[in-house]
């Protein structure tokens, strides 16, 4: 304890589960069946390995706090202090309100004031200021078993290391877990998988690649675009609405294994709602030695998210 705060020294020194240390850039966590359409099948090995599995929070919007690597000093921001050019990274109150307005700005004044000092670089999901026990960040409603007497409530998820600035961090850890503070109320729920043996679908998937022609890295990139919009609007995603029907045909199949991926997957965190319908969550990330995705109820939480807007411009 200094000053008041809480302070952290380093991520592996409160992590209870020593994860892969991905080296992975400070990208968007993909869809397992999206990373197929450009003939990438290194996700159905995914599929087999040991993994770590992490619950999704669908909070908002994104915190990432700790300590400029160009300063030493505490800083708070949204992932625009990732930004290759307009780098958006508070070190004090002024610089907050000189970088961001409204609702984000105030977001970010409490969680300068609450957040603990932490010797490294951390990303959570903001959740909501306490003194209830119904959060509605985003999407989702999580109603907790108790008033949450806390000031904020955040649920960390991501650990980034950097061998410059915050622009060039990547990803290092994907399992955090904080100690709540006098001010901090921090959401990290358990997960874990139940046992499912996945060996003969995803031999079955591996032969069926021989049979697709795979797309060039910008024509995936508008498939994934068209698709997106099939999920958003509700509609069914028909192969033979697409040019490469054989593609998408296989692109259900690896979603299929998704799906039956993230039904034997459990968590012990808050009940969670879309509108009146309790849900699993967003769902979960899975990170082993061939990568990180996101396991997502596409039809469910997806299409719910892309028609909510809020938060969708905070920087």
């Amino acid at each position: 304890m200094v000053d008041g705060l809480t302070t952290y020294t380093h991520p592996l020194d409160f992590c209870p589960i020593l994860c892969h240390h991905t080296g992975m850039k400070n990208t968007h966590l993909q869809h397992p069946e999206d990373s197929i359409l450009s003939g990438d099948l290194s996700v159905l090995d995914w599929f087999l390995a040991e993994s770590d599995l992490s619950v999704k929070i669908d909070g908002a919007p994104a915190i990432v706090w700790g300590t400029n690597p160009a300063t030493g000093n505490f800083f708070v921001g949204t992932k625009s202090v990732f930004n290759k050019k307009v780098i958006k990274i508070n070190e004090t109150h002024d610089d907050i309100d000189q970088n961001h307005s409204g609702v984000v700005a105030d977001i970010l004044h409490h969680c300068f004031d609450c957040l603990p000092s932490f010797d490294g670089i951390v990303q959570g999901d903001f959740i909501g200021f306490g003194g209830d026990d119904t959060f509605c960040p985003n999407t989702i409603t999580y109603i907790f078993d108790e008033i949450i007497e806390e000031n904020i409530v955040i649920a960390p998820h991501t650990f980034y290391a950097t061998d410059g600035e915050l622009k060039d961090a990547y990803v290092i850890n994907d399992a955090v877990n904080f100690d709540d503070t006098e001010s901090c109320k921090f959401v990290q729920p358990r997960a874990w998988q139940l046992d499912e043996d996945f060996d003969e679908i995803v031999g079955f998937a591996r032969q069926m690649s021989q049979l697709v022609t795979f797309a060039e890295p910008l024509e995936a990139e508008k498939i994934k675009i068209d698709l997106n919009r099939c999920i958003r609007e509700g509609c069914e995603v028909d192969p033979e609405t697409f040019d490469n029907s054989h593609l998408i045909s296989y692109w259900l199949l690896i979603k299929s294994i998704k799906e039956d991926m993230l039904y034997i997957c459990r968590n012990n965190g808050p009940e969670a709602y879309i509108d009146d319908r309790q849900c699993g969550g967003e769902g979960y990330v899975r990170t082993n030695d061939y990568g990180m995705f996101k396991l997502v109820d596409r039809e469910q939480f997806s299409h719910a998210n892309f028609n909510n807007d809020k938060f969708s411009c905070a920087s």
